[in-house]
């Protein structure tokens, strides 16, 4: 019988600064919703997506899973996290 030895990746762990910010926008988007709106109140679609993204990152990868897929990995990663925040608060400045 041969032993197969497995390799084990160490967990990344919880990444405090992604977590922050996915929970900031699950708290704000739900006590002020108009946040996610236009000049004339109206749903900002753009800004919403964005929001949306930076949040599910942030939860993802705040909670320290890494997807195996390297599309997934990119899409979910803190630096999409802050990258999508950014371009939201982008988005809500210029409108």
């Amino acid at each position: 019988m041969i032993a197969v030895e497995r390799t084990r990746r160490a967990a990344p762990g919880i990444q405090l600064p992604s977590l922050v910010v996915a929970l900031v926008i699950m708290l704000g988007g739900t006590a002020y919703p108009l946040v996610m709106a236009n000049s004339s109140g109206k749903a900002d679609h753009a800004l919403a997506t964005l929001l949306f993204w930076s949040m599910s990152a942030g939860f993802v990868r705040g909670m320290g899973f890494v997807p195996h897929s390297i599309p997934l990995r990119w899409l979910l990663s803190g630096w999409a996290c802050l990258l999508s925040f950014g371009l939201a608060v982008v988005v809500k400045l210029t409108h």
